[in-house]
């Protein structure tokens, strides 16, 4: 009986100008090569960014090396600690300039100082997700993908002189050339699934709107057919990932609850972006792990919030907006809900370790195969320090990062370091990068 020839890595089930990619699957792999398929694996990298600084007291644990204790903040992580790395003593000090949020979000990513201007004459740098995309994103349908919470702006006045695309904006593909993120799970859906530019609604996609139908449904029988071909294992992980793909979709769908009259005044909620922070967050995080599966890209960012962000958390029994309260002027009730909002934070960021996680690949995890960077370019945001960083990474980069500690580096250590060893384990070339002075050490 002749061998059966792999499924290919770029095989996807396709019907009336739907797409979707398949996940990693056993029978992708030459036969007998299943009990290797851990080293098969691409490597991801994911940035998440929060907005203005973090209570650092309630942070950083007091414990160095393997023994630590999570604080109040980031209790949420305790099924995770041993996925993580807490790097403490790293800094983004090109982010000091005269607007102190307009100049933080894009030295974040860059290591630069921004140049000061309201008109169009922008100038920054290449981020590090756009770096590390121009030389591995060939490999992939979309070379990096960018998400966000909240809507970015392109211009307009912002910060002490500063325009606003600086502090709405955390990816840079040239130094005059921000990547706009995108807030809308509807849009970010139709372009991993559609095959084709999200703002373009296809036949299929009219279709879908119109008769209620889901995107599986054009594809059903290819799927039918690839399950009869496949091992159990393989129909069990296309089970999963198919199951993920349909709630997506219901999410987007469904309709939303009921606004009280009195504070709607006849609007009606929108239904294609959540209004509570946590909704809109959990089905951005969900349409990156299925990217992230399916090889549709291995290099994504993911904006909580823009820095300065005025975003209100009534679900947490307070009306202050964030950038009010992360201005708390050592006022012990302000700093209590500064701290809440961090800590919902970090509870939605587990939801995305616990989603990555679940994912097998071979004998590791999606998550294991991924290095993920949460952080804020503010360490206090009330005095705007960019010194002792809050920086958490996860996952082990493919088996080449020692996880599970607590890790405190020399003062004012370049946090571009990081990102030079980033770019080590995702083979890409770069002598330096911002103001680093080599990589990290102790990751291994």
């Amino acid at each position: 009986m002749p061998a059966r020839a792999p499924i290919s890595r770029r095989a996807t089930l396709k019907g009336l100008g739907a797409t979707i990619a398949l996940p990693f699957l056993e029978a992708m792999l030459p036969r007998g090569a299943a009990a290797a398929a851990g080293t098969a694996f691409p490597r991801r990298m994911a940035v998440l960014y929060v907005a203005n600084g973090v209570i650092m007291d309630q942070w950083r644990p007091k414990e160095v090396g393997k023994e630590f204790n999570l604080p109040r903040i980031l209790k949420p992580l305790e099924p995770y600690k041993s996925d993580m790395l807490i790097l403490s003593e790293l800094a983004c000090e090109k982010a000091r300039g005269g607007g102190a949020h307009a100049c933080t979000m894009p030295a974040y990513l860059t290591g630069v100082p921004i140049k000061k201007t309201l008109g169009a004459d922008i100038q920054a740098a290449v981020s590090m997700d756009q770096l590390a995309a121009s030389q591995i994103g060939s490999a992939t349908r979309y070379p990096s993908l960018e998400l966000g919470c909240e809507y970015g702006q392109q211009d307009g006045y912002c910060d002490t002189g500063y325009t606003c695309v600086y502090q709405t904006n955390l990816s840079w593909r040239t130094p005059n050339t921000p990547a706009p993120k995108e807030i809308n799970p509807r849009i970010v859906f139709d372009r991993l699934f559609g095959g084709r530019n999200a703002r373009e609604m296809s036949e299929a996609q009219a279709q879908l709107e119109v008769n209620r139908l889901s995107i599986l449904d054009f594809v059903r029988e290819q799927a039918s057919d690839l399950n009869r071909a496949v091992g159990v294992a393989d129909r069990r992980r296309m089970d999963e990932y198919l199951t993920s793909v349909r709630e997506i979709e219901r999410q987007i769908k469904q309709p939303p609850y009921e606004l009280d009259p009195k504070i709607s005044k006849g609007m009606a909620r929108p239904t294609t972006i959540p209004a509570k922070f946590a909704d809109h967050f959990r089905l951005m995080a969900d349409l990156l792990v299925l990217a992230f599966q399916t090889d549709i890209t291995r290099i994504s960012t993911l904006v909580l919030g823009n820095e300065g962000t005025r975003r209100a958390f009534p679900e947490l029994g307070f009306t202050e907006e964030h950038h009010g309260v992360s201005h708390h002027g050592n006022d012990p009730g302000m700093i209590e809900k500064h701290a809440k909002i961090n800590q919902h934070q970090v509870e939605q960021l587990a939801y995305l370790l616990g989603k990555m996680k679940a994912i097998k690949e071979g004998d590791r995890t999606l998550l294991d195969n991924s290095m993920i960077l949460y952080g804020s370019g503010h360490s206090d945001g009330n005095r705007h320090a960019h010194t002792n960083l809050p920086v958490l990474t996860f996952g082990k980069g493919g088996g080449t990062i020692n996880t599970g500690r607590h890790i405190v580096y020399p003062a004012r250590t370049p946090l571009c370091n990081l990102y030079m060893s980033f770019f080590e384990r995702l083979g890409v070339k770069a002598e330096k990068f911002g103001d680093s002075t080599g990589p990290l050490d102790q990751l291994s």
